[in-house]
């Protein structure tokens, strides 16, 4: 059992276990969390959705993470070019 007083012990819950996987970022293109792939809608609405509406949206996420692309700015694309 997590110590209730633990930083992640919000993370664990007796329902149907979110996707989060603590690497919060929206990809700009795809509007899209780009650590659970979940929208920002369905982020928000979360902890109110029924387990059949998150067991929907969990069977949605796989093919979802296939649709972002990979960044292609940045320092380390700078350096690649030089």
């Amino acid at each position: 059992m997590t110590d209730p007083t633990s930083t992640d012990a919000i993370w664990q819950r007796a329902e149907v276990e979110s996707p989060c996987v603590k690497q919060c970022l929206i990809h700009p293109a795809a509007r899209i969390c780009v650590g659970c792939h979940r929208s920002i809608d369905e982020i928000t609405a979360w902890s109110r959705m029924t387990p059949e509406a998150r067991r929907a949206v969990m069977a949605e996420l796989p093919a979802r993470g296939a649709t972002l692309t990979t960044r292609r700015g940045g320092r380390a694309a700078r350096l690649a070019r030089d």
